[in-house]
């Protein structure tokens, strides 16, 4: 079985799980999971964890977001975005390079956010899209999220260029309306792509077409696991320390560090799960890849 993760360009117009059931069944895989959802709508990375790959899937998801999209002002949807109906015109004030660069300069840092109805929170296990859907609006709590970088790439009349590097659970499309909002109008998110998910800001994307289209000995060649883990330290063990981790074991390391998770590696150098070194200089195993599936 394939364990890996596979950085797909998602193409627009297909739902993130429907992408990731394509990539699954071309690699033959017996489980994936994506990391971060993509709205059909939205296009760029959604990295794909294969098989044993999916047990790091949850350190993916803590890393940081980056996107490039458009807002058109003057026009709120019920969507939030250029696919929903429209529910309020406003007019738009004339604005500013500078005036707008100020604004956006305000959205930084650590703020608040109410996810949108149109979302894949759920409320007594349903989405909140399909209350939505149903005219059926519920009272979300705040959320935090960060923004670490707002900037503007273009300015053209009642549309905006922005790129944004943001947390995890930040909704683009809740930015941009309050955006709008900000900037004494309404508006919406027209497109939308996300760059990269950290820490893949300078890998490279593959085509869906590349996927799908493949013979299966021509598949692309998926990046190993422990790619994902680089802001994990590496802890490297003997054949009798490997065994004892294997076995639910603690075991000394070759050399130890500060107390925290860690990548494990046998002494020939394959990774094959994450650790945690405890104060006492051993590790004990938190999450082990089957000997067979070591990337």
């Amino acid at each position: 079985m394939p364990t890996g993760i596979l950085l797909l360009d998602k193409p627009r117009g297909l739902s993130s799980n429907a992408a990731l059931q394509r990539v699954r069944r071309a690699y033959g895989a017996a489980k994936a999971g994506h990391v971060g959802s993509l709205d059909p709508l939205a296009t760029g990375m959604l990295p794909i964890c294969l098989d044993e790959a999916t047990k790091i899937a949850g350190d993916l998801l803590e890393g940081r977001k980056c996107y490039r999209f458009e807002v058109a002002l003057g026009r709120r949807t019920s969507t939030g975005d250029v696919e929903g109906a429209v529910v309020e015109e406003c007019p738009v004030p004339p604005i500013e390079r500078e005036a707008l660069e100020a604004v956006l300069a305000a959205f930084s840092g650590e703020r608040q956010q109410i996810p949108p109805m149109y979302s894949a929170l759920k409320r007594d296990g349903q989405p909140l899209y399909r209350l939505a859907r149903a005219g059926v609006e519920v009272e979300r709590a705040p959320r935090a999220i960060r923004v670490d970088r707002l900037e503007l790439r273009s300015l053209a009349p009642g549309l905006l260029d922005l790129e944004m590097l943001c947390s995890k659970g930040t909704y683009v499309r809740t930015m941009a309306e309050d955006i709008a909002s900000a900037l004494g109008t309404c508006g919406h998110v027209a497109s939308l792509r996300r760059l990269y998910v950290e820490p893949f800001a300078a890998a490279s994307m593959v085509s869906l077409d590349a996927v799908a289209g493949a013979a299966p000995d021509a598949l692309p060649e998926l990046l190993p696991a422990d790619s994902a883990l680089a802001h994990l330290p590496s802890t490297v063990f003997t054949a009798e320390g490997t065994a004892r981790l294997r076995h639910g074991q603690s075991a000394a390391p070759l050399e130890s560090g500060k107390p925290g998770r860690c990548r494990l590696y046998d002494d020939g150098g394959q990774f094959f799960g994450i650790g945690e070194i405890t104060i006492d200089g051993d590790v004990q195993p938190r999450r082990l890849f089957r000997p067979s599936e070591t990337v």
